[in-house]
């Protein structure tokens, strides 16, 4: 019996795994040589066979992005990756998968974390490694297992250790990339938040779930637990911040007042069905190839490591087929054609560790400039800014005093706040939301004071929103809106009372208590300035001896 060793040490040893062709087995060494001699023009490729040969993939490669390259052509039987080469070798089941799949990546490059791979044909037609590696064979039992679930296409996902908000436009960023996602229902149940996500066919579902099944969507957090719904469709009926049907764009957006509370759906909300298959946006840019053959496959972008590189990273020929601009984040949205559904502006900038905006990384502190002079203050800034994020300290420039730095906790809410508050108008205003060059708000120096009315700290301060872990604020970051929500009520307030009180900041328009809970409530106001207004001037408004109230921005409307 073999010694178990992993791929980097194979090559090092006399007891090599062997590509074979006929009777005549050959070495990885011998086919290292056979691989020097490919070229980029995939017209001098060998004859069709089973075993396919990938050039340029990260070192850093895992047998289960290999893969995942191949699963959506067929069964994967064997895999050899070579780390120090850079290269690998897929045996199909027959020669008909391998061919798919050399076909479709002459169109469309494949792609492992964003570095582009080169496929062909093997000059050997079978794949035989007698040693064993432990991590080929899980990613192969890991292959079986997804293919082994048959035609289901609804993946359930539930995000563990959910630190930052998770919403459909970012699940769609996702998925898209394994496939063409056709709905989306999220809710909250056992305290977790969860998602059902139906893909257009069976591979498309099989390819997500062996590639993101155990993947954080950021670093060390939001971790992705994943497996096959028994429902075979899912029944949506609104189009909203919580469910998505994207193959029925004119779906109403319904009352969405509840929405502020996070809600156990249940399978009741689902209802059975037969699976709506979309075409392929290759069925027709490929010539001879199907829709279960040749969908948007995550193949092209299989997730690596411990984390989802490139998350929101487009593949070029994806985006020219969905009429998309191509070239990663803020690039385009699949749902630009989405009539009222687009996406939230921080979805498709949160990449690996949500920093990524424009190509510009996002450190903790963000600069905000136009302000008004006369108006701004510290603790205005610290209201509006805190929607986003735990604001730490706020400085206000003292020879520049419409330009303002601002310090998060975290570069992620720096990153939130950019995207949501950016050209929104504030006292008459549009202000700018940049990231800074600065990796912290300074403090002025002993013996320097501006009386506390330009520079404050506020790391302290009780009223940030998102001081716990996991916390559900994360689940209502809004971008700002006409319509505000209200919580901690007291039974004493009236709607009169707060509608006078809101009145202060501009012309309120509609009111309403939520019937369940009177501690909660919608204010509209005439334009989203005068709710921005409402909201840095009534959030920790004192109603009552023990009550403060608590605003945010709402997506709903009364």
């Amino acid at each position: 019996m073999a010694s178990l060793r992993g791929s980097d040490e194979l090559l090092g040893h006399s007891q090599l795994p062997m590509v074979t062709n006929g009777a005549s087995p050959l070495t990885v060494m011998d086919a290292n040589n056979d691989a020097k001699k490919v070229k980029l023009d995939q017209s001098q490729v060998g004859p069709p066979s089973k075993v396919v040969h990938i050039r340029s993939i990260p070192t850093d490669a895992s047998e289960a992005e290999v893969v995942a390259l191949g699963l959506p052509f067929g069964k994967v039987t064997n895999v050899l990756v070579m780390k120090k080469k850079n290269q690998a070798f897929l045996e199909f089941g027959d020669e008909n998968q391998a061919s798919t799949m050399v076909s479709y990546h002459t169109e469309v490059p494949a792609n492992i974390r964003g570095r582009t791979a080169y496929v062909q044909f093997s000059t050997h037609k079978e794949l035989k490694t007698e040693v064993v590696n432990p991590a080929a064979q899980a990613a192969l039992q890991a292959a079986d297992s997804v293919q082994g679930e048959g035609q289901k296409t609804v993946l359930r996902v539930i995000v563990e250790n959910m630190i930052y908000p998770v919403t459909i436009e970012v699940l769609y960023q996702i998925f898209t990339k394994f496939g063409t996602v056709l709905k989306i229902i999220t809710f909250t149940k056992n305290n977790s938040f969860q998602a059902l996500i139906q893909m257009a066919d069976p591979v498309a579902a099989q390819a997500g779930k062996l590639s993101l099944d155990g993947q954080n969507i950021y670093t060390g957090c939001n971790s992705l637990r994943i497996d096959f719904s028994k429902l075979s469709s899912l029944n949506v009926k609104y189009n909203n911040e919580k469910s998505r049907d994207y193959t029925n764009p004119s779906l109403p957006t319904g009352d969405s007042i509840a929405h502020h509370h996070p809600m156990d759906h249940g399978a009741a909300a689902f209802a059975l069905g037969t699976p709506s298959v979309l075409a392929s946006p290759f069925a027709t840019a490929v010539p001879g190839f199907g829709a279960t053959q040749l969908t948007a496959y995550g193949a092209a972008h299989p997730a690596g490591g411990t984390q989802l590189d490139g998350l929101y990273h487009t593949n070029p020929f994806t985006a020219q087929m969905r009429g998309l601009p191509a070239g990663g984040a803020g690039g385009g949205s699949p749902l630009a054609g989405f009539p009222g559904m687009q996406p939230s502006p921080g979805a498709t900038s949160m990449g690996l560790a949500g920093l990524q905006l424009g190509g510009m990384t996002t450190g903790p502190v963000v600069l905000v400039s136009n302000l008004s002079e006369e108006m701004v203050t510290p603790d205005a800034l610290f209201t509006l800014f805190g929607v986003y994020g735990d604001v730490h300290r706020v400085k206000i420039l003292f020879n520049k005093k419409d330009n303002a730095l601002i310090q998060f906790a975290e570069p992620k809410q720096a990153a939130l706040a950019i995207q949501y508050l950016d050209k929104v108008k504030v006292w008459d205003k549009q202000i700018r939301v940049a990231p800074s060059k600065h990796p912290v708000v300074q403090m002025p120096k002993d013996g320097q004071t501006d009386g506390g009315q330009l520079t404050k700290d506020y790391t302290n301060s009780p009223l940030h929103r998102f001081k716990k872990k996991g916390s559900k604020n994360y689940q209502n970051i809004y971008p700002p809106s006409a319509t505000l929500h209200l919580s901690n009520i007291p039974p004493t307030a009236t709607e009169e009372e707060l509608k006078e009180a809101f009145g202060k900041h501009g012309v309120v328009k509609n009111f309403k208590f939520f019937p369940k809970d009177r501690k909660m409530a919608l204010i509209e106001m005439s334009q989203v300035e005068e709710a921005v207004l409402g909201l840095m001037g009534m959030h920790n408004y004192q109603l009552s001896d023990s009550s403060h109230l608590r605003v945010s921005f709402s997506k709903s409307t009364i």
